[in-house]
């Protein structure tokens, strides 16, 4: 009981000290901490909570995780059915691990503070993306839409149009979950979340290609966000940067700052639950 407390204490103290730190000022952010959505669900938990801290467990594994991995999902067991929660993240497919790990912290600080007590939160950041429920949803495809957004219609112009057209068929015509290309001065990037198979991927980029050629027409650019996948594209520069800025796919200082802040601290941490475990099993040794 000592052990399960202390480390629960431990897992809180440190969730709540990195969500405070301020890593890079918000005049001075990176672009891939731009926010885009979220959203929260409808049923709250209640502080002091069972779930309150199985939560504060997962949020924990996903800045740990997010150190070393550009992907990861964790699932929180609890004493009961409502008390196990299940989370994932993502970062964009070039980010450095650096700006993963900053990326991440501020998704995970925002969806605190859009979704504070509620089970359920999911936040879209440029560059990443974090959700967490009590109901399971790893590995499970949908293809609903979540955010759309085109831009204004320039007309039909065979050059660009067919440029645009060329880039998404490329696009859909990629293998792996990442995917980005051009044509002309058409960019384009698409992204699965890493829980879909490649067959569920392509399906839902197909879904989300088709939906925004129809959906956003001739716009000059267009984002089709479905909850497990993404399409984006630009002509000429409009609109959101589909691609990132030349320096964002290196390690900024503010993000190299952040990344070892964090594994400092989780190793700490990770120090003083052996410590504590240790300590305990000799007590018990010496009662014996």
């Amino acid at each position: 009981m000592y052990t399960r407390m202390a480390r629960s204490a431990l897992a809180h103290s440190l969730l709540t000290f990195l969500l405070s730190l301020p890593f890079v000022p918000s005049h001075a952010s990176s672009p891939s901490s731009t926010f885009l959505f979220g959203g929260c669900t409808q049923q709250r938990f209640a502080p002091g909570s069972a779930y309150e801290s199985n939560l504060d467990s997962l949020l924990t594994s996903l800045l740990n995780s997010a150190t070393y991995s550009s992907y990861n999902n964790f699932t929180v067991e609890g004493s009961s059915p409502q008390d196990v929660v299940y989370g994932l993240y993502q970062c964009r497919g070039d980010l450095s691990m650096p700006d993963c790990t900053m990326c991440i912290t501020r998704a995970v600080t925002r969806a605190g503070e859009l979704c504070s007590k509620t089970c359920g939160g999911a936040v879209q950041l440029e560059g990443c993306y974090v959700k967490y429920d009590n109901d399971s949803f790893l590995g499970v495809e949908d293809k609903t839409v979540v955010m759309k957004k085109c831009g204004p219609s320039d007309g039909y112009e065979a050059g660009p149009m067919g440029q645009r057209d060329a880039v998404l068929a490329s696009l859909a015509s990629e293998g792996g979950l990442y995917r980005a290309g051009g044509s002309g001065e058409v960019r384009g990037s698409a992204q699965c979340i890493g829980d879909l198979s490649a067959g569920e991927c392509q399906d839902c980029l197909s879904e989300a290609i088709g939906r925004l050629k129809s959906e956003c027409g001739t716009a000059v650019f267009g984002d089709m966000f479905l909850a497990k996948c993404y399409v984006r594209y630009t002509t000429g520069g409009a609109g959101q940067q589909v691609y990132p800025q030349a320096h964002e796919g290196k390690s900024t200082d503010e993000g190299s700052k952040a990344f070892a802040i964090i594994v400092g601290l989780l190793a700490g941490v990770a120090l003083l639950i052996i410590f504590v475990a240790f300590i305990r099993k000799a007590f018990e040794a010496n009662g014996k």
